[in-house]
């Protein structure tokens, strides 16, 4: 049996205060996407909704349900919200994720490729996960995540559905895909990183998508990504890494360490070129 690939966007989280489900949900209706219902995650910590794109990709738009004080110091749910990989972050663009398996070990495979390409990159063994969709639906799949010390959301963890995809990323009615803003599938995830860490954070993720990157220079390196089903969109996204370009990328940077800074989409015919906010993170559109 052949490996699967290592390489295929599956989704990108976008974070919002805790209990902000539905405000986040209106606010990325008002940038012209269509935002359809997620739901309440495994153990009650997190809920979502989604943001389904035609490439197969889509947005997680994800709040805790509740504020760290809510739980009493040191009960088992302060500890369990204290242990989620996304409690210290700031909102905004946090993570992304790729196409796992339930049948393969990704962390092995990736492993295995980082002891030979040297990079240091490590996975941890794979978890399980799901939540439980607003119509009662039980969804099952396995996360292969990064070590901590590797800083999830510079390098991507691996989603793997142990039920059907089409339950977790529901691509049907086709309409759930058409947006207002007509945002076809992402073209980029471009990622921040300090100048002098560049060829090291590089290394690593060669190691995780497979490939060599697609281009690379002293301070920006691509790579060439799949997407679950890219029959709507004209070009492959990238993953960008690169160091910051201004005073506004320095000072994001200095504040929130290596990681996403924007997202990027393409657009048909009918939508517009054009930078905006979530209010929380960078989105650009770009012309197919």
């Amino acid at each position: 049996m052949s490996s699967p690939s290592t390489k295929t966007l599956d989704h990108i989280v976008h974070l919002t205060p805790p209990g902000t489900v539905a405000e986040v949900s209106q606010q990325f209706r008002d940038l012209g996407f269509n935002v359809i219902p997620g739901g309440t995650h495994a153990g009650g910590l997190t809920a979502n909704a989604l943001v389904i794109l035609a490439d197969g990709a889509y947005l997680e738009l994800i709040s805790f349900t509740h504020p760290a004080s809510y739980y009493p110091p040191g009960s088992p749910g302060r500890q369990k919200r204290d242990a989620n990989p996304w409690a210290w972050k700031e909102p905004g663009w946090i993570d992304f994720a790729f196409l796992g398996s339930s049948k393969a070990s990704i962390a092995s495979i990736i492993n295995e490729r980082a002891k030979e390409d040297g990079s240091d990159i490590h996975y941890v063994p794979e978890v399980d996960g799901g939540r439980v969709r607003e119509d009662g639906k039980v969804l099952k799949w396995v996360i292969s995540a990064p070590r901590e010390e590797h800083r999830r959301g510079t390098v991507p963890f691996f989603c793997g559905d142990v039920t059907p995809r089409d339950l977790r990323v529901p691509v049907e009615p086709p309409s759930n895909s058409v947006h207002p803003s007509d945002v076809l599938g992402v073209a980029h995830v471009r990622l921040l990183g300090e100048a002098g860490a560049l060829s090291i954070i590089s290394a690593q993720l060669t190691s995780v998508v497979g490939d060599l990157p697609h281009t690379s220079a002293e301070s920006e390196y691509t790579w060439l990504l799949e997407t679950p089903s890219g029959t709507s969109v004209s070009r492959k996204p990238l993953l960008i890494l690169s160091s910051p370009k201004d005073e506004e990328e320095e000072s994001y940077l200095a504040e929130r360490g290596s990681g996403i800074y924007e997202v990027a989409f393409v657009v048909g015919r009918a939508g517009v070129e054009k930078e905006s906010r979530t209010p929380y993170g960078k989105i650009v559109w770009l012309k197919s």
